[in-house]
C-alpha cells in the first residue's frame, strides 16, 4: 500500500520516462510534489525501492527504473510482470539473418536508427558527424518523423538519467518547448545535449548536474537539431 505522496512520485517518474525516455531530476521531482527539499524525495524513493516499485541502477548516479505500477494503474501487471521503461539495453547493430516472410516477425526486430557520432553532455564537442553505424530500437520508442542516435560523452546530464556511454535517440525537430532535452547546435559549430529553457529573449542550455553551469545565449546563436525520445544503455 502506497501513501499519496509515494503514489504521486511513482506516477510522475513513470509519466516522465514515457514522455522523454529518461527519469526526472531530483529538483523536478521536488517541484512536482511541491516539497521544500530534496531530502523528502530521497525518503520517498527509498520507500518505493523497499516496496519493489522502483530500482536504482547500480553504480549509476540517480538513475531510476520502474519495476511495476500499482494494480489500479496497470491492469496488465497481474502476476508481478515487470514493467519495461523506455531505457533499453542494447549494443551496436549486428548482421541479422534474413527476415521471415511475415510482417509480425519483421516488426518485432525493431527499427534501425543511424548513429551520427558523439554528443557532449558536458562541454560542447564537435558538431554532429556523418553516420557511423546503426542501432536497433523498439518501434514504440519512435514517435513518427525522422530519428537519429548519438553516443553520449560526459556526465552533465546524470541527474536526468543520461549517463556517459549511453546512446540517446533523437527525433529531428527544429522546435522545442522550455524543459525539453534537446540536441542544440551553438554558433553552427558545437553540438551539446542539454535541457532547453527559454528566458525572455534568451535561451539557456541547462545541465542536470550541479557541477556544471547553465549557459545562456541569444536566440540567434542556438539552433535545435532534435528532441530526446529515449536512450539505449550498454551494460
Amino acid at each position: 500500500m502506497l501513501t499519496r505522496k509515494q503514489h504521486e512520485l511513482l506516477m510522475f517518474i513513470h509519466e516522465r520516462i514515457k514522455e522523454s525516455g529518461v527519469p526526472p531530476s531530483f529538483d523536478e521531482m521536488k517541484d512536482a510534489l511541491d516539497l521544500r527539499s530534496k531530502s523528502g524525495i530521497h525518503r520517498l524513493i527509498t520507500a518505493l525501492e523497499e516496496r519493489g516499485f522502483i530500482r536504482r541502477l547500480p553504480n549509476r548516479a540517480r538513475a531510476l527504473e520502474i519495476l511495476k505500477l500499482p494494480e489500479a494503474n496497470s491492469p496488465n501487471q497481474a502476476g508481478g510482470r515487470r514493467f519495461s521503461p523506455s531505457v533499453v539495453e542494447g549494443g551496436l547493430s549486428k548482421p541479422k539473418p534474413a527476415p521471415a516472410e511475415t510482417a509480425t516477425d519483421e516488426e518485432s526486430s525493431g527499427i534501425s536508427v543511424p548513429v551520427m557520432g558523439r554528443i557532449a553532455a558536458g562541454v560542447p564537442i564537435s558538431a554532429i558527424q556523418h553516420q557511423s553505424h546503426t542501432i536497433s530500437v523498439p518501434m514504440d520508442m519512435l514517435r513518427g518523423g525522422e530519428h537519429f542516435a548519438l553516443e553520449v560523452r560526459g556526465d552533465s546530464m546524470i541527474d536526468a538519467g543520461i549517463l556517459d556511454g549511453d546512446t540517446v535517440v533523437i527525433k529531428k525537430s527544429s522546435d522545442a518547448i522550455s524543459g525539453d532535452i534537446v540536441v542544440a547546435l551553438v554558433d553552427d559549430e558545437e553540438a551539446t545535449l542539454k535541457r532547453l529553457r527559454k528566458k525572455g529573449a534568451s535561451i539557456a542550455l541547462e545541465a542536470a548536474n550541479p557541477a556544471y553551469e547553465t549557459r545562456i545565449f541569444g536566440p540567434d546563436r542556438v539552433r535545435v537539431q532534435g528532441k530526446l525520445v529515449g536512450l539505449v544503455r550498454h551494460y
